[in-house]
């Protein structure tokens, strides 16, 4: 059965469509049809979108848990908890972030979300992002010390073997003995590299580069910084084109300044706001746990023992609102950085990450405020605001 959205301002890549409306038939976008035309369309279902903006769900490739949950746990009821979440913050696709434990933990982890289910009216698990542990131990940042390791290319055969498809992105420092072998063997098996944690200068990451890493996670935090003697990882990160680089934008990760340059440099079609949320994420302030390392929220700052910044309680309809409003990016470009972008960094946007004809039927509604409305998967309304 069709179904028509109309009476929306729909967000697509590139403009803001005012007097237009979606047809959805079998869970996907079969139309995007001017309102004045809707009558050639003999559909029963319609749904008035009371004027409010129709965009694509948002997709946040570096997140590690939410609601007292995280994804090192993987359970299906943590699975299950974590995106009832997401769907309520207009997440519908993510991938779930491992983040530098024992071997057996990482592996453990990695098991349950593939043997894990998704659920027709949550946000879907899309694959595995792998943050460690190959990693300089002098970027480390809330990564656990004791688990950190020199890259080991065995370990990684293992992995893919384990994870099948749905290992999608591996973050490491390229800079590590043995690095480039591995970048080389994840690029030749259509994984996503990313450079993270790392204490490479510009050369070292350039080589990584050349290699095969296409993305920067968390851009800014975890590398070495930018100096006019020795750009680092950040320089050779916004200067080249073939990099993605992610942005944690909740104006405590990131000064708006550095937000700034970073979208002065790489445009709005490099840039993925990403939440690295961690299981504090919708809940009060308190003690919470990271990769087993205790964690203390106060003002919705998680910090470490040390002091260090440990993930954020961030979501991505809160970035693409702070985008919109602390640096007046026009809305359709603030919503790019939260769905198709992430999506083409990841090789993903055949299917999801924007409205546009063929693809998946993953939908929000929000009004001025970004405040998410309702919530479509496969063209299904799974959310609605109470």
């Amino acid at each position: 059965m069709k179904t028509l959205i109309k009476n929306v301002r729909i967000i697509t890549p590139n403009e803001v469509l005012d007097n237009f409306g979606i047809v959805i038939e079998e869970g996907k976008i079969e139309d995007i049809v001017c309102e004045d035309d809707i009558d050639i369309y003999d559909i029963k279902n319609i749904i008035d979108g009371d004027g409010q903006y129709l965009a694509p769900g948002f997709v946040d490739i570096h997140n590690h848990g939410n609601s007292g949950f995280d994804i090192m746990d993987s359970t299906e009821e943590a699975l299950d908890e974590m995106g009832r979440y997401h769907i309520s913050k207009g997440i519908t696709s993510y991938l779930g972030t491992i983040i530098t434990s024992s071997y057996e933990d990482m592996e453990k982890a990695a098991e349950n979300i593939v043997k894990y289910k998704n659920k027709e009216d949550i946000a879907e698990i899309i694959g595995i992002h792998l943050e460690g542990p190959f990693f300089n131990t002098s970027k480390k940042g809330a990564q656990p010390d004791k688990y950190i390791k020199l890259p080991d290319k065995e370990y990684i055969k293992r992995l893919l073997e384990l994870t099948s498809n749905n290992l999608k992105m591996v973050s490491l420092a390229p800079e590590l003995e043995g690095a480039i072998d591995i970048i080389r063997l994840l690029k030749d098996n259509n994984i996503v590299v990313s450079i993270a944690h790392s204490d490479a200068n510009y050369n070292e990451a350039k080589k990584g580069i050349e290699n095969g890493i296409t993305v920067a996670t968390h851009l800014y935090n975890g590398m070495k910084g930018f100096s006019h003697r020795e750009p680092g990882a950040v320089g050779a990160a916004l200067t080249d084109d073939r990099v993605y680089c992610e942005i944690i934008y909740d104006r405590f990760h990131l000064h708006d300044i550095a937000v700034k340059i970073a979208l002065d440099m790489k445009g709005y079609d490099k840039i993925v706001l990403i939440s690295d949320a961690m299981m504090a994420a919708g809940l009060e302030e308190g003690e919470y746990l990271l990769g087993g390392q205790k964690v203390f929220v106060k003002d919705g700052k998680p910090r470490l023992e040390t002091g260090g910044i440990a993930g954020s309680t961030l979501n991505l309809q809160k970035a693409v609102y702070n985008m919109v409003n602390y640096l007046q990016v026009p809305i359709h470009e603030a919503v790019k950085m939260a769905s198709l972008n992430p999506s083409r960094s990841i090789n993903m946007d055949k299917d999801i990450g924007s409205i546009e004809r063929g693809k998946k039927a993953d939908l929000i509604l929000f009004d001025e405020e970004i405040n998410i409305k309702d919530v479509y998967l496969g063209g299904k309304l799974v959310w609605k605001e109470n």
